[in-house]
């Protein structure tokens, strides 16, 4: 008979667990219900950027660049290119949301969002 070593998760492996199941969540979240509903004209996405009054083509840039994003944080080679995107992405939306849509309690989700988004960049170097 053999003995079979267990040995426990390291400090790294947990790491690498905890980001890729947020890349993975948060890549999901950001094809599905971000930026397909901008590009699929869905009405409250057209109705915000109507209010931002910067024109069609914003919203579709807008849902480009979240799919874009949330397809790249599932692709090892393009998980920190894509973070980084979304990280300006998400600043600029809550620069949005408090000085075009003058609604400043709102850029809190998306200002998480940036700080979770550098965390990602600043681990997968």
């Amino acid at each position: 008979m053999t003995a079979i070593a267990h040995s426990a998760p390291t400090t790294g492996t947990i790491r690498n667990r905890i980001l890729w199941t947020l890349q993975i969540v948060l890549g999901l979240f950001f094809i599905i219900a971000s930026g397909l509903p901008k590009l699929l004209g869905e009405a409250t996405a057209v109705h915000v950027f109507q209010q931002i009054g910067w024109g069609e083509w914003f919203r579709y840039l807008t849902g480009a660049v979240e799919v874009a994003g949330g397809l790249g944080l599932m692709i090892p080679r393009l998980t920190r290119a894509a973070a980084a995107g979304l990280t300006i992405t998400m600043i600029c939306a809550a620069a949005t949301q408090i000085f075009l849509m003058h609604a400043p309690a709102t850029a809190i989700f998306p200002l998480v969002l940036a700080v979770i988004f550098g965390w990602i960049v600043t681990e997968r170097r």
